[in-house]
């Protein structure tokens, strides 16, 4: 089984930056992948950023330019740096494991960002 723990959220103001953090536990050699999502008030979760099983990068259009998403595999972290915050990107930020064959995935428990004034 996979624990993932969240941390790194908070209050900003717009235009600035936060970095998100989640780190691995337990089963991680089921992992195939691991990224970031989000769920914003009344809104559908949706892919932020994500490592591939192929070791890629995919972004959400909304993020490009703005988010960079880095690993460390020797500490199993993936973080999420966020620049140039915008008030439309206010919401629980959830990490996200995929893991082998049939396996479910696993979700951290989130970690709240408000961007506001």
């Amino acid at each position: 089984q996979v624990h993932l723990v969240e941390s790194g959220g908070g209050l900003v103001q717009p235009g600035g930056s936060l970095r998100l953090s989640c780190a691995a536990s337990g089963s991680i050699f089921s992992i195939i992948a691991m990224g970031w999502y989000r769920q914003a008030a009344g809104k559908q979760r949706e892919l932020v950023a994500i490592f591939t099983s192929g070791g890629r990068t995919n972004y959400a259009d909304s993020v490009k330019g703005r988010f960079t998403i880095s690993r460390d595999n020797a500490k199993n972290t993936v973080d999420l740096q966020m620049n140039s915050l915008k008030p439309e990107d206010t919401a629980v930020y959830y990490c996200n494991a995929d893991q082998i064959g049939t396996l479910p995935d696993a979700w951290g428990q989130g970690t709240l960002v408000t961007v506001s004034s």
